[in-house]
């Protein structure tokens, strides 16, 4: 079941009454920008629709208030999913600006499936909305635009030449699909040749490991003759690559 905000009253609003003190600047101006019922609807609205029933149904999920608190965090201080939970749950600061308080702290694999569920649509929305309250606070004109252009690690394959070019392949095909839905096909129809590239780049490897194994006697490589590795003895094979 989803819910919008965390009812309990903060057991810390109680034991100390002047915690906010404890806040820094930053972190106090974001927490009132992003006080705002919009962007938690945004953030419930795509948690309803996860699963079928979802909306009324099942065991209380975490509030969206706190989903979108804890991604700002995440994203603010460049945290793991890890470190977010482990930061959150020990800082007297961080339960409060997420709305936590005295309540348990969502693990991170919990975070992770939300934040993977919420998708690039809901963080345009949840952008443009933070744009027009900046708008309309005097944060910022409008006029422009700046882009975050930081390199993040990922896990990447070894770029190799064949693996590169399969990319490619693979890119150009894609967007050569949505053209031809968008326009309509021509003539002649796309066809796609991923699978084959595919088994081509696959097939690379070995083709390269078999002609480095493949040796053959001095007088037959003057020939022009090679031999099957199988029937090459290794020395052999060491002596003949050892020859200039």
């Amino acid at each position: 079941m989803v819910r919008r905000r965390q009812r309990e009253r903060s057991v810390w609003e109680v034991v100390l009454p002047d915690a906010d003190k404890l806040w820094p600047e930053a972190l106090r101006r974001i927490d009132q920008v992003i006080d705002d019922e919009a962007l938690v609807e945004v953030v419930a609205t795509a948690l309803e629709q996860r699963y079928p029933k979802s909306r009324r149904r099942g065991r209380p999920g975490t509030p969206a208030e706190i989903v979108l608190r804890m991604l700002i965090l995440k994203h603010l201080y460049r945290w793991s999913y890890a470190e977010l939970e482990h930061e959150v749950r020990a800082n007297l600061v961080y339960r409060a600006f997420a709305r936590i308080g005295c309540a348990a702290v969502p693990d991170a694999k919990t975070i992770l499936k939300i934040a993977k569920s919420l998708g690039p649509a809901v963080i345009t929305q949840l952008h443009q909305r933070i744009v027009t309250i900046a708008h309309g606070t005097g944060v910022t004109t409008g006029r422009r635009l700046r882009v975050d252009t930081t390199v993040v690690e990922t896990n990447i394959h070894h770029p190799t030449d064949s693996s590169l070019l399969a990319d490619g392949i693979r890119v150009v095909t894609r967007v050569a699909k949505r053209l031809e839905a968008l326009v309509g096909r021509g003539r002649q129809a796309l066809r796609d040749r991923t699978r084959s590239v595919t088994r081509r780049v696959r097939r690379t490897p070995v083709m390269h490991t078999r002609q480095l194994q493949v040796a053959a006697r001095p007088s037959d490589r003057r020939a022009g003759f090679t031999m099957s590795p199988r029937r090459c003895p290794r020395r052999r094979a060491r002596r003949v690559f050892a020859a200039p």
